[in-house]
């Protein structure tokens, strides 16, 4: 089979296109077809050789959906549409940046679905994230104000839509004028160019500040944006759009203020349920939500995509499509 494989840390070329065995099925792993899958941050990590125990060469990607070409536990039948959701696929074992994945039956997630496979591509972990964020970790309320720092990435285009559904009003930030409009047009109730710096423009709207944020640039902004809430606000962090994992300096009872609240989310596969990822897909498909895809490539293209990525073009969710 083909398969976009990492062969060592590094910049995008080192992702090459090769000939590659197709995986031997096993007890307790289903042989997926694959159709479409997402590109995320943590496989730009990975990439640069920033995953602790990440063996090269490596065949990354974390998410992946398509069709069961066989399953020997006979739990899924040949051809049912499936998507697999990271459980150390792209990491610890060969992952979906190819034309099949082995993964493991506890991260297969069955669905029906009559989109197209570029749609569905863009929908597993980007979905699990918001979610899981939203839900899990900001316990979101109707009536609520949510600073989404980092709004034009996939999860932050996605987060204002459902949020905004659940009756919260959202302010969302964009380092880039030019992508001011976009978030607009997608629902967000004030837009903040940020500097690195928005203390003062959030205080300038809501003098008390806001309920809850989610941190999508990481550590860089992440001190500022604890600046940012009310008192028992809630901050975040999900995302590392700012490329940085740790902080040179961080004093809890300086940079939490008083009653707030510091979380981050990192979930997993069993953060999600079959059926509401199911709920979901059937909203897109309803037009109940409308998901932010930037580009499209092909498998071929895997390493210009991730310097895409790299390059913070896209203003939504980047896809490779077999």
């Amino acid at each position: 089979m083909k398969a976009a494989v990492t062969t060592k840390a590094g910049n995008p070329e080192v992702i090459e296109i090769r000939e590659v065995d197709k995986p031997q099925v096993k007890t307790g792993w289903v042989l997926i077809k694959v159709k479409a899958f997402g590109l995320n941050r943590s496989e730009l990590f990975t990439r640069r050789g920033d995953s602790p125990g990440v063996v090269f060469p490596r065949i990354q990607g974390i998410e992946c959906v398509g069709t069961v070409e066989e399953d020997p536990s006979n739990t899924y039948a040949s051809g049912q549409q499936v998507a697999a959701i990271m459980g150390g696929m792209g990491r610890f074992f060969d992952g979906g940046y190819a034309e099949y994945v082995l993964a493991p039956i506890e991260i297969i997630f069955p669905f029906e679905s009559e989109l197209a496979w570029e749609i569905l591509g863009a929908i597993p972990e980007m979905f699990q994230t918001v979610s899981g964020s939203l839900d899990q970790a900001l316990e979101i309320a109707a009536g609520e104000t949510l600073l989404i720092r980092g709004g034009t990435s996939s999860i932050g285009m996605l987060s204002c839509q459902l949020a905004k559904a659940r009756g919260l009003t959202v302010i969302a930030t964009t380092r880039n004028t030019a992508k001011k409009q976009a978030l607009i047009d997608n629902g967000a109730d004030q837009v903040i160019i940020d500097d690195g710096s928005i203390k003062e423009q959030v205080r300038e709207i809501y003098p008390e500040g806001v309920n809850k944020v989610l941190e999508l640039i990481g550590t860089r902004t992440l001190k500022d944006s604890l600046k940012c809430i009310a008192p028992k606000g809630m901050v975040c962090m999900t995302g590392i759009l700012g490329n940085e994992w740790t902080m040179k300096e961080f004093t809890p009872m300086g940079d939490i203020p008083s009653l707030g609240r510091l979380t981050v989310y990192m979930g997993e596969s069993e953060n999600l349920s079959k059926e509401s990822l199911q709920d979901f897909i059937d909203d897109v498909e309803k037009g109940n939500v409308k998901l932010n895809i930037d580009k499209v490539f092909e498998l071929s293209e895997v390493a210009a995509a991730h310097q895409y990525m790299e390059d913070n073009r896209a203003k939504g969710k980047i896809i490779v499509k077999l």
